[in-house]
């Protein structure tokens, strides 16, 4: 399906002096020519001035809003139809030593090219011809050899930009690429200039490597790189810690099969929980009788995914989901089908909207055990769930009162009687003795327990 976008600024610069001049450049062509539908921005580059084009397209009424324009660095997006597209002046540029952002000057096409990450990315596609341009003489043939590597001296590359080094990585888990070597030896040489990089650009980065297509190993490759070590340590600690117990691996092998075991639409949320359910049992790891144990493993690992978490500037929300989801791994792997039904409620009314989360945390939890690992108990739970939600929306497994009605029928003041009687109410509505909305029960409940 062709971009609207793209196809409003071929119109209207055709039989103007940008025809034959801009070239759409980047991933949108890469993918294009590999035949995938590109997940990248669209973004145009021309031997010109980016932002006057910008002007021009939004003079003729064409563009949603006003151009976002940065003349530093000679770019300006624009917004047509609801898509973006970034427009570049071709450049070069100089960085200095403590900063990702550089210095640019105009330059022409081949130099633009030049100063990109990957060979991958550097082909140009004619906006009005359509001609395909490889400036490098690399690019199309290390598509084909699905290799990535970078344009020019790639220590130069990475110590310049440090993001590029997760991009390499990102690109090589989401494509199925591998890293040339000489590449993959100067992420080795500059992994800890990765330091200078703001967490929020390291964050964005890391969440794409754990949704590409193959997250274990972008993220195996980030803990071979180093580059992990500069932004979650915590993650490589797992690395060697061995377990027993039905486990065929250690802790991070463990993490890696189990991430390899999610669907492919898992999302960020469950995709993070998994990498995390286990990063506490380096801390909590101890031998009782020849066993090893993790005891309270899955609270340090909770507080260690805030920390990280919080250190990557996640939206405080995604980390609180996060972080319960870990909290409460071990609840459904401790399932069993003698439960009664008020338990399995119980833990229904604990997760909430985010069971269905937990389940799938707790399945690719136990299919990364070892090969052949069952889950017909989590299944077992999962279809005793639905049972259960057919009869009880899991908003209404709550008490009947909330805390000012228990403080009118029982005459109390705040206070953590108030708590107890209304998780004594709660038990009830959960062993079936009390209907989620019968007040009057619930006040007679109240009464006689609390001899009132």
């Amino acid at each position: 399906m062709s971009n609207p976008a793209i196809e409003t600024i071929r119109e209207i610069t055709k039989g103007t002096p940008y025809e034959g001049h801009l070239f759409l450049v980047g991933g949108y062509v890469r993918d294009k020519i590999m035949g995938r539908p590109s997940t990248e921005d669209v973004d145009l580059v021309l031997e010109g001035n980016a932002l006057e084009l910008a002007q021009f397209i939004h003079d003729k009424g064409l563009a949603d809003h006003r151009p976002v324009t940065y003349p530093r660095f000679g770019t300006a997006m624009v917004t047509i139809k609801g898509h973006s597209v970034e427009l570049v002046s071709a450049r070069k540029e100089k960085y200095t030593p403590n900063s990702r952002k550089p210095n640019v000057e105009h330059a022409a096409l081949h130099e633009d090219i030049l100063r990109r990450d990957f060979t991958i990315n550097t082909l140009l596609e004619n906006l009005h011809t359509g001609e395909i341009y490889d400036f490098t003489g690399m690019a199309m043939a290390d598509i084909e050899a699905k290799i990535i590597r970078t344009p020019t001296d790639p220590d130069a590359t990475f110590y310049d930009d440090p993001l590029r080094m997760l991009r390499a990585i990102r690109f090589a888990a989401r494509l199925g690429f591998k890293i040339e070597p000489l590449t993959w030896d100067a992420i080795l040489r500059n992994a800890q200039r990765l330091k200078i990089v703001s967490n929020e650009r390291i964050r964005d980065e890391f969440a794409k490597i754990l949704l590409s297509d193959n997250a274990s190993r972008g993220l195996c490759m980030l803990s071979e790189s180093s580059l992990l070590d500069q932004f979650a340590p915590e993650l490589q600690e797992m690395r060697g810690v061995s377990q027993d117990g039905g486990h065929a691996y250690d802790v991070w092998e463990h993490t890696l099969h189990a991430l390899e075991s999610l669907p492919p639409d898992a999302d960020l949320i469950v995709r993070l929980a998994v990498i995390f359910h286990d990063v506490g049992k380096p801390k909590t790891k101890t031998r009782t009788n020849g066993r090893i144990r993790f005891y309270g493993h899955e609270d340090v690992s909770a507080e260690i995914t805030r920390i990280v978490l919080n250190r990557l500037r996640f939206p405080k929300d995604d980390i609180a989901r996060v972080a319960r989801l870990v909290s409460m791994h071990m609840r459904v792997g401790e399932y069993r089908s003698e439960w009664k039904d008020s338990a399995v409620k119980r833990l229904m009314r604990d997760a909430g909207d985010d069971m269905p989360d937990l389940l799938a945390l707790a399945l690719a939890d136990r299919r990364g055990y070892a090969p052949g690992s069952s889950t017909s108990e989590i299944e077992e739970l999962r279809r005793r769930i639905e049972r259960i939600l057919i009869n009880v929306p899991v908003h209404k497994i709550e008490s009947p009162l909330n805390g000012r009605e228990i403080m009118e029928v029982l005459g109390l003041p705040p206070g953590p009687k108030v708590k107890e009687a209304k998780q004594f109410l709660l038990d009830e509505v959960l062993e079936g003795r009390l209907q989620p909305g019968d007040k009057d029960s619930a006040k007679r409940l109240l009464r006689e327990r609390f001899q009132c």
